[in-house]
């Protein structure tokens, strides 16, 4: 994780800087900081124009549980981004301020420094763009930025927040949408059981290893569309939910028919906190999910060829299998991910 980073009390400093003429043009600069990652990940590569800064990261942190982003100051990203479940939604489809429903599952917020796309269909292609989409989405918080930036403006608190993260009292979406991404960045999830058995401090137990196995071999297949440390290709993939597609997925970014059927490979990280799964939420539980694996595909033109199965229906694993195999999911879970004090509303 990023170190930690304490909001400071303000009224006195908030006093100071009300009596300012014109606190934009006193030099200010951000304090930079490194992340501190976990050590079976990879470094980050993080935006030159947008790096990690004690301020920044305090500023994004407050925004990400502000709802008066929304147009009725009822919903903030943390609405539909839950700590407790590994900041997804544990509803099938989140609920907007005006009581409508998107139409795919809110996706957990982890790792994401390490994405190249954002959303199940990848419409965004860096973390920036994505902060920009929720707050004049209609069906989400429903709010035009020009209005939402002049809430914050005539908050004293942010403009001095504003000012120290990026040294002027002027608010814009862009910044807002730096300051946040700055935060989900810190959002680093990677001291889960098989994490820790990795780098040698326990023994995953009998069933967690039989179950690797199934997961890392051709045995389960998962390694293809889950595998490497983020437990995601990143890439987008037809897994076999359906035969016939309404939701037509990648395919509606890129307007490629060899696309249809295909959504964003989640990171399996913290799966057990994560529930309901797939890109539609249709399955309530692990174990519907690896039934699906098991005996629940769907061929279709545009299945994965990874799925070599696809045309049986699936791996057909036994009782055993599958729960060797949840128990290995299971492993990847990390508490201290969910219960991370730094994460949670500064307020």
């Amino acid at each position: 994780m990023c170190k930690s980073f304490y909001l400071p009390h303000f009224f006195i400093v908030l006093a100071v800087f009300s009596c300012r003429k014109d606190p934009s043009v006193e030099p200010h600069e951000a304090t930079l900081i490194d992340p501190d990652l976990p050590a079976g990940l990879p470094p980050m590569t993080v935006p030159a124009d947008n790096p990690f800064t004690q301020e920044g990261i305090a500023l994004g942190r407050k925004l990400f549980y502000e709802k008066r982003l929304s147009g009725d100051n009822t919903l903030a990203c943390a609405g539909c981004h839950a700590p407790e479940a590994a900041f997804s939604d544990p509803r099938q489809f989140s609920e907007g301020i005006t009581g409508a429903l998107g139409n795919r599952n809110s996706m957990a917020l982890i790792n994401l420094g390490y994405n190249t796309s954002f959303f199940w269909d990848g419409r965004a292609e860096t973390l920036e763009d994505q902060v920009l989409e929720p707050v004049p989405n209609p069906i989400e918080m429903h709010q035009n930025w020009p209005d939402a930036v002049a809430k914050l403006e005539n908050d004293l608190t942010y403009q001095y927040l504003f000012f120290q993260a990026f040294g002027t009292h002027v608010i814009d979406s862009i910044k807002v949408s730096k300051a946040m991404a700055q935060f989900l960045r810190t959002m680093v999830s990677g001291n889960s059981r098989f994490d820790q058995s990795q780098q040698g401090l326990i023994a995953l137990n009998s069933m967690e290893q039989s179950g690797a196995v199934i997961f890392f071999t051709e045995e389960g297949d998962c390694f293809h569309c889950h595998g490497g440390p983020m437990f995601s290709s990143l890439t987008f993939h037809n897994n076999g939910l359906d035969a016939v597609h309404n939701d037509h997925g990648r395919a509606i970014v890129t307007g490629d028919s060899d696309d249809i059927g295909k959504f964003k490979a989640p990171t399996l990280r913290n799966i057990a906190y994560t529930a309901p799964y797939m890109h539609d939420g249709r399955f309530a539980t692990l174990d519907e999910v690896i039934n699906h694996y098991s005996e629940g595909v769907h061929w279709s033109p545009t299945i994965d060829p990874n799925m070599k199965k696809a045309d049986q229906g699936g791996l057909h694993l036994d009782p055993q299998q599958k729960a060797q195999l949840k128990a290995f999911l299971l492993a990847l879970s990390d508490p201290e991910f969910v219960n991370n004090p730094d994460f949670s509303d500064p307020e």
